[in-house]
């Protein structure tokens, strides 16, 4: 089973349909759907396995209502969630090449603590989001965690989550961090890696950089390999593609086969982006 630390949020998506009209009217396509890199990757590792957990805080309010059933429709386990305060929301600008921006509050999610270590319970992989280890006191949360997955043998995934929060947290800073935890999985894309200085294997972690459509790039045991996306004839929105990614890739045999287990990650990022495709016209929450 595989477990994820962080956020789950209301994601407004906002499609603009013409250029930004600063002082009036623009037109745009909006709707509503459940997000945050957590939920994320533990609702597409739940479609693959049938198993997967998330561990995070949400609001004591409606929206968490909302996000914890669409959670608990895609049979993630959230018997561990917390609930307390006010739940996130992230606005995402997606443009006509289907680019993301994100305007983000998240609300009382990062004030998880009080770790158990029954939340680690029947898991395989522990996987953190570099947002879950910046905002106290999730941070130490998250790093209390992988602390305990590494007595029980648990591995731990790392994804570098976001250039912006790098940066701000500084780069030298982030990257000793995530070398300390000695993590056995890491995902960059590849303006994170270009910032961290990600070449080859971090830490000794199988390294796995994104390239959006291009081949993404894997480090593992001293060599360094090209694996092929998938062509898809359109994308409209590219949101939580990379999180499908780390999904298919943890939920296959990434420690004894990081090349299949890419290819796997490719394709489970390709059925996302199918998804939005087809949601576009008419599905997700309104």
């Amino acid at each position: 089973m595989l477990g994820a630390v962080g956020d789950v949020v209301d994601d407004v998506v906002v499609r603009v349909l013409d250029p930004i009209r600063h002082g009036t009217d623009t037109p745009a396509s909006i709707t509503r759907r459940r997000g945050g890199s957590a939920a994320n990757v533990a609702t597409v590792a739940a479609r693959l396995t049938g198993r997967a957990r998330f561990l995070g805080q949400v609001g004591d309010d409606a929206t968490a209502d909302l996000l914890l059933g669409e959670l608990d429709a895609a049979g993630v386990d959230t018997a561990f969630v917390r609930r307390a305060g006010r739940s996130g929301s992230i606005v995402v600008l997606v443009d006509a090449a289907g680019e993301r921006s994100f305007l983000t509050d998240p609300g009382d999610a990062r004030r998880l603590d009080r770790p158990d270590p029954a939340w680690l319970d029947s898991l395989d992989v522990l996987h953190v989001p570099f947002y879950s280890l910046v905002d106290e006191p999730l941070a130490t949360t998250a790093t209390t965690l992988i602390g305990w997955a590494r007595e029980r043998g648990i591995a731990v995934s790392i994804d570098a989550s976001s250039v912006s929060v790098l940066d701000a947290f500084g780069v030298d800073r982030a990257r000793s961090l995530i070398d300390g935890l000695a993590p056995g999985a890491v995902f960059a894309n590849a303006d994170e890696a270009r910032l961290l200085g990600i070449d080859s294997a971090v830490a000794g972690a199988t390294t796995f950089v994104k390239h959006g459509a291009a081949p993404a790039v894997v480090h593992a045991g001293g060599t360094s390999l090209s694996v092929p996306a998938i062509e898809l004839p359109t994308v409209s929105d590219t949101t939580g593609a990379g999180d499908a990614f780390a999904a298919g890739v943890l939920t296959a045999a990434w420690r004894t086969d990081p090349e299949s287990a890419c290819a796997a990650g490719h394709a489970a990022a390709a059925d996302l982006l199918r998804e939005r495709s087809v949601s576009r016209s008419g599905g997700g929450r309104r």
